[in-house]
This record gives structure tokens, sequence and C-alpha cells, in this order.
């Protein structure tokens, strides 16, 4: 009797050492926060890429969301919750994307996904969150049938629709560029959306477009279409899509002898513009956007002390316009008293004249941001300068 005791006291101390086991044992996320308390933090997923052509918007992206959320956990957290950024490279591909936005919301429960900053694949991103009701909210997506998925999904970029009207109107009226030449990306979503943006607003402004080409990312030659467009003879050339091809074909228009302006969208910032471009690009190629660090605001002012001393390197469109992402997003649940995305998305879609780092920001009736004024940067002495601020004008 005493050893058949001593065999079930053994046994209990044995499954209770198995319980113990168990409930000290949870697995633990790449953020290093434990799975068993997911509920005592905020978790924001990173949409961007990291490697890959359009890396150039993710890395400074990612910069910028960890500067925010490190910001944010020094002073309490959201809601005395410490919030975590889980990242995860998408290499650009909308696959990717797919995989990875699926993943945070039913394997790491996000509260938002933060990104990404090319509009095509914003897209992918935002059926998926929409689905699911879980906040989408892009740093970049500047095109046409983003926010349009549902009540969702947000963004605090510059739109295409209010800038390029004030960009082309400047085009016209400051500089006299009036014969204008365009260049499409056939296989480039931006590129294909941006190109009747810019067609439109050069005809209601009284331009003429002269001449039209085509191209598709990953082309290297472009000998046909620059001896076309040098033929035309146009003003200045508006070429709708990427930084590499713009290089290439700025380099391409130096070596036959055409001294001509190119003119896009936030498409054509990557620093790989100006390695792959040399002085081919000095004074030759402008972009708008909505950030400068030049002529700073207050706010903007700290942002760029605070993130060159972090980085040491000066932060871009990206950097800014993810921070502000990640702080709206956090002033929205504070306000809300709620990191439940069914209940912040209403107090975010209020949000009014918030005082980022990339400038004012307030959301419409229909969520899209409103913001001023544009920013026109060009290249000079191998840096990204300001040219000129512009106001947007919008119905």
């Amino acid at each position: 009797m005493k050893k058949q005791k001593l065999l079930a006291l053994f046994m209990a101390i044995a499954m209770l050492a198995l319980v113990v086991a168990g409930c000290g044992g949870s697995k633990t996320e790449s953020t290093g926060t434990p799975a068993s308390k997911s509920e005592e933090v905020v978790k924001l997923g990173f949409l961007g890429a990291l490697t890959g052509s359009v890396a150039n918007y993710g890395i400074p992206g990612k910069k910028g969301m960890e500067m925010a959320i490190d910001e944010l956990n020094a002073k309490g957290g959201i809601l005395g919750k410490k919030v975590v950024g889980i990242y995860e490279d998408n290499k650009g591909e909308s696959s990717e994307v797919a995989n990875i936005t699926q993943k945070y919301i039913s394997r790491d429960k996000v509260n938002a996904i933060i990104g990404d900053p090319c509009t095509g694949l914003t897209k992918v991103a935002a059926e998926i969150c929409q689905k699911n009701n879980v906040v989408l909210f892009s740093a970049g997506a500047t095109g046409t049938g983003v926010v349009e998925y549902g009540d969702c999904i947000f963004r605090n970029t510059l739109l295409d629709k209010f800038a390029v009207p004030s960009v082309v109107d400047w085009m016209i009226n400051t500089k006299g560029w009036k014969n204008i030449a365009i260049i499409t990306s056939l296989n480039n979503g931006y590129s294909t959306a941006l190109t009747p943006v810019f067609k439109e607003a050069i005809a209601a402004k009284g331009g003429k477009v002269i001449i039209e080409e085509t191209i598709n990312d990953g082309d290297t030659d472009f000998s046909a279409q620059v001896t076309k467009i040098k033929q035309a003879k146009p003003d200045v050339l508006v070429f709708t899509g990427y930084y590499t091809e713009a290089a290439l074909i700025q380099r391409e228009a130096k070596k036959q002898g055409l001294d001509i302006t190119l003119i896009g969208g936030d498409g054509l910032y990557g620093k790989d513009l100006i390695k792959l471009g040399g002085d081919a690009v000095e004074q030759k190629v402008i972009y708008y956007c909505g950030f400068s660090s030049d002529q700073p605001s207050p706010e903007t002012a700290k942002f760029l002390k605070d993130y060159e001393a972090r980085y040491k390197e000066k932060p871009d469109m990206f950097s800014a316009q993810y921070y502000d992402a990640v702080m709206i997003i956090a002033k929205a649940m504070t306000e809300a008293k709620s990191t439940d995305p069914a209940v912040f998305k209403k107090q975010l879609a209020q949000t009014k004249d918030y005082p980022g780092v990339s400038g004012n920001t307030t959301f419409g009736p229909d969520r899209e941001p409103i913001k001023s004024p544009i920013c026109l940067i060009t290249v000079k002495n191998g840096e990204f300068v300001l040219l000129d601020k512009i106001p947007v004008k919008v119905d």
C-alpha cells in the first residue's frame, strides 16, 4: 500500500511539472514578445520591400516606423500597452504581399498594418484587410482605387489626382513648357495609372502632348524612344515610371545630345536615380512629393534631428510618411480608448489637421488625405534638394 501511495504521489508531481512547463514554455515571436501575452501589446505589421527593385521605398519606411514605435514606447506605449513592430520583406511582389498580409492577420493578430508604399501592392493588401476588418494604412500609395476597398483602408500621402494639376500648371505657366512628351511603362501599374492623370491635366491647362512613347520596367535600351522624342522637339519630358528607368532614359538623352528635363511623380525617388544617372540627372530630373527636409516646420525639424542622430543619414518622404502613419494610428487608438480596429477606425477617419512631419493631414469624407503644399525635388551636387513649393487646390 505504501508503495502504491508513493507511486501515485510521484505521478501527480510529474503531471504537475508537465503542466507548469506547458504554461511557461509559450512560443516567442520574432519580436521577442511572448505569444501568450499578445493581448498586452499593440502589434503593427510592416508592409514594404527590403530587397528588390523598390527597396528604396521600404527600407527608409521601416526606419521611420521603428523610430515612431520606439518613441511611443518611451512614453508608455498606447493605452499603457507596449507597441511591437513586426517586419517582413515583401520584395515588391504581389504574391509576397498577399502571403505576409494574411500571416499578419491570422498568425500575428496585428491591430493594424502600415504600408505598402506602392499603389498596386497596397491594393493587394487592401482587399485582404477589408475582408478581415483590419486597418491598413498606406504610407506611399498615390494612385486611384485604394480607399475604395472599404472603411478599413487609409493613406497619408499626397494624391496624384490633386498633385498633378498643380505640377502641370507650374510646368506650363511658370516654366513655359507647353509642348510635352510622355513615356509610360506598360508593365508598371503606377505608371499606367499616372499617365492618364497627367494627360487630363495637360489638356485642361492648355498644354499639348506632342509625342507618346512606351517602355517596360526592366528594359535597359531606350535609344529608339529617345531618338523619336528628340525629333519631336518637346519642351519637357514626363515619365510616369520609377527611378531606375528614369536614370537610364536621361543617360541616353545625354548621350544623344538631348537637353531636356524629365518630370514625374514620387516613383522617381530613390538613391539609385543618382547612382545610375550620374551627371545626366543633375538638375535634369524633377519629381513631386509631399515632403522635403528643406524649409522644415518645427515638427519636421525635430524629426530630422532625431532621425539623423539615430541613423546617421537624412530621412526621406517614406521615412516621414511611415513615421506619421504610426503616430496618426496611435492618436486614433488613444482617442477611441481602444486598439480594436473595428473601434478605432472610426476615430481614425475623423483625423483633422494632424501636424505630421510630412505635413498636415486631414481625411476627407472619403478618407482620402488632403495635404498641401507640393514639394518639387531635383538633384543638385548628387543630392535631392527642394526646387520649389507650390500649393495644392482641392475642390
